[in-house]
């Protein structure tokens, strides 16, 4: 595919395009359930994942990788050492990294970790809603690694959240939010048969990295240097954390309509999801219905 067929004027579908055009390298440091599906997911939207997640290599890793998902699924402590080394290696690198909170607000080691990585300069949190609420310290999380709240019981936190830290971010649902403390991007669509596959969350994580690494490859001086800025879209000023969080979850939404409208239940759906995640062509992610764009009250 040439330039001449997508710029970045279509937003997501041109984040899309970039990460197949350059198969970004993203860091993972995730949740020993979700290893080989998180993988699985980067090969298949054309990235290459890279899981170094022991200290002594993790920072070294981060320090060439071109973006790094930090999960909190399974918090051994040699993780979190190597999570600190890595996150430390990025920030003097310049490396965007994604904080994917899992479980926090559900149990006290992890909610005390995150609260303290969150000082580290993440460029998105993705998270579900409830925990997002506990990361701002507006609830008390979920039932272990689920969501008990709505997607729209986060939006006010996440935005509070967005404007202490600087990052952009998610909350994942049945319509997914994105928020960065001026404004929510909605991205519509999916199946919930995501919810029933080990992984399906985590792995929208590392899919957020890579998109922040290729929507990174779109912009001039941390902004976006070109768009229409309709709705969903890349528009002038957005960052490549917006863009590239935007771009993640309607590439999910749509991948896993695809896999759902051919699966006969969980199983065949976790095999046509990674088999979507490779299909899904950039114009299928750039659809304007479905966005829509809100600024908070």
């Amino acid at each position: 595919m040439s330039d001449a067929h997508l710029s970045v004027s279509e937003g997501p579908g041109a984040v899309l395009w970039r990460l197949r055009e350059t198969a970004p390298l993203v860091q993972c440091i995730t949740n020993a359930v979700v290893v080989n599906f998180t993988a699985n997911a980067l090969l298949a939207v054309g990235a290459a994942p890279i899981m170094a997640d022991v200290p002594e290599e993790a920072g070294e890793c981060a320090a060439f990788a071109s973006a790094l998902l930090v999960n909190l699924g399974t918090p051994t402590a040699a993780q979190r050492d190597a999570m600190i080394e890595a996150v430390t290696a990025a920030r003097a690198a310049r490396t965007p990294w994604v904080l994917d909170p899992v479980g926090v607000g559900a149990l006290a080691l992890r909610t005390d970790f995150a609260q303290g990585l969150l000082e580290l300069g993440p460029a998105v949190i993705r998270g579900n809603a409830s925990e997002i609420l506990a990361l701002a310290a507006a609830g008390a999380g979920g039932r272990g690694v689920d969501a008990a709240h709505a997607v729209d019981d986060a939006v006010a936190a996440a935005h509070d959240l967005a404007r202490r830290t600087g990052a952009v971010v998610a909350i994942s649902g049945p319509v997914d939010a994105v928020c960065d403390g001026a404004r929510t991007v909605r991205v519509t669509g999916g199946s919930a048969l995501l919810t029933r596959v080990t992984g399906g969350g985590c792995s929208l994580g590392a899919v957020v990295a890579a998109c922040l690494a290729a929507a990174d490859g779109l912009v001039s001086g941390g902004q976006v240097s070109d768009g229409r800025g309709s709705d969903g879209q890349v528009s002038d000023g957005e960052s490549a954390a917006f863009a590239g969080a935007v771009a993640a979850h309607a590439l999910y939404a749509a991948a896993s309509e695809r896999a759902a409208a051919r699966a006969e239940g969980p199983g065949s759906f976790a095999v046509g999801f990674l088999d979507a995640l490779a299909a899904v062509e950039p114009a299928d992610v750039a659809r304007p219905e479905r966005f829509t764009t809100a600024v908070p009250a």
